[in-house]
């Protein structure tokens, strides 16, 4: 992680002095990602932008991920690199119940009761919503193919070719 992010940040702290942060991390610092990427290889750059919203007066931290994330392709099953470029405004609430006072813009980040985040928990856990389901290269070609019995296969004795000469007695 960057040296100008700490590792803890207190959410209201920050959002009460407007703090703005943007660091580096490499993607093999990011264990819970690590099972969904082909390799650990690469950096994520980041922000963290702490405010409050002008016209509901809603605490946020907006947040912007820039990387590329390197997946192993379902068709071909070759590595590629998924570019991710994302920028999600979290709505910093204390407990489950202001969740519905949000607007609909804004996803909800519960604030434990320490007040304490991880930027890097915040990055990572924003990648592993970035992952596709099932991960398929720009470039490949779909699978859309008649396969064709082979010459082989056709000649191959029928097992039930002896039935077909009892019927005809």
């Amino acid at each position: 992680m960057s040296a100008n992010v700490p590792e803890l940040l207190d959410a209201w702290r920050m959002v009460a002095a407007r703090r703005c942060f943007d660091g580096q991390v490499p993607l093999s610092d990011m264990t819970r990602l690590q099972g969904l990427v082909a390799d650990t290889e690469g950096q994520c750059s980041y922000a963290l932008e702490f405010g409050r919203d002008d016209d509901m007066q809603v605490a946020y931290v907006e947040l912007t991920v820039d990387t590329e994330l390197p997946l192993v392709c379902q068709r071909s099953l070759q590595r590629f690199l998924l570019p991710v470029s994302l920028k999600q405004r979290l709505g910093l609430i204390r407990d489950e119940a202001e969740e519905s006072a949000l607007p609909p813009e804004y996803e909800a980040l519960l604030v434990p009761e320490d007040s304490n985040l991880r930027p890097l928990e915040l990055v990572e856990d924003e990648l592993v919503l970035a992952v596709p389901v099932v991960p398929l290269s720009p470039g490949s070609e779909a699978v859309e193919k008649d396969w064709f019995a082979t010459e082989e296969e056709l000649n191959k004795a029928n097992p039930f070719a002896a039935l077909a000469a009892l019927k005809k007695q």
